[in-house]
């Protein structure tokens, strides 16, 4: 009778996970572990940090870790074994994961490309296996059509996987029109600037809750990274240990959370 009585509550648990997966839910019980798993577009502006700084009282605060390295790609996080090994050190309810700007569409050539492809589904698989939820979130491109080139591709393979997905490409391309003196960039014009992060930290917290974030300020108290790259070790978001000549904290105001939260379907 005992393992009957387990197989309701077994089934529930697969189709809460299966959901989640799918990005077609929020999550059963709130995520308080989370890695983020990427290069220069994920530490440039700490994004984890600001991520974990986007959280309204009625959710439990996450604390995000940090696997990055300047220029990193997905496909090197896979052969090196470092995010299987973080995720055998510490259980993690999300993995969210960003590719190398134009790797899915193909920028740096068809085997790039397909290897792109292939690492993201085995490293998935990986996060799935260990009970965690992987999410890929989106790059960007400065040019229009390339913006809407690398979202299409982005988008195709995570529906290929069944994994959840963060657009980020031709959101910033409208939200630069509108907005065209906000700070979308760093000093090289390129890397995310301080509301290029923000957008993404409230795109996240929406994929991940299921719900749109209050229009409240938020302030971020941990490194904020410019283009010098911490070294490639996991790490807390908020920790300032070997890392110097960093900026430490950000304010983000109201109004400014909620012009941008406007255009967050």
């Amino acid at each position: 009778m005992k393992g009957h009585r387990s197989i309701p509550a077994l089934i529930t648990a697969i189709a809460a996970l299966a959901g989640a997966v799918c990005g077609n839910a929020a999550f059963a019980r709130s995520p308080k572990e989370v890695l983020f798993v990427g290069n220069s577009l994920t530490y440039v502006g700490n994004l984890p940090a600001v991520f974990d700084s986007v959280q309204p009282n009625d959710h439990s605060r996450t604390e995000s870790d940090m696997l990055v390295a300047a220029g990193a790609t997905l496909t090197e996080r896979l052969r090196d074994g470092s995010l299987a090994k973080a995720l055998t050190t510490k259980r993690y309810d999300v993995v969210v994961l960003q590719e190398r700007g134009g790797d899915f569409a193909c920028g740096f050539g068809q085997v790039v490309c397909r290897d792109s492809r292939q690492s993201l589904g085995q490293l998935a698989q990986l996060i799935q296996a260990h009970g965690a939820v992987p999410i890929l979130l989106g790059t960007y491109q400065l040019d229009k059509e390339a913006a809407a080139t690398i979202e299409a591709a982005e988008s195709r393979a995570a529906a290929e996987l069944k994994i959840g997905y963060v657009p980020v490409a031709n959101l910033l391309t409208e939200l630069r029109m509108r907005y065209p003196n906000m700070n979308w960039f760093a000093s090289d014009g390129m890397h995310p600037g301080s509301d290029l992060t923000l957008v993404e930290a409230l795109l996240l917290f929406k994929k991940v809750y299921g719900a749109t974030p209050p229009a409240s300020a938020i302030s971020v108290r941990a490194p904020i990274f410019a283009l010098k790259a911490p070294p490639l070790e996991i790490r807390s978001a908020s920790s300032v240990k070997g890392i110097s000549g960093v900026r430490e904290g950000i304010d983000y105001e109201s109004n400014r959370v909620a012009v941008l939260l406007e255009h967050i379907n």
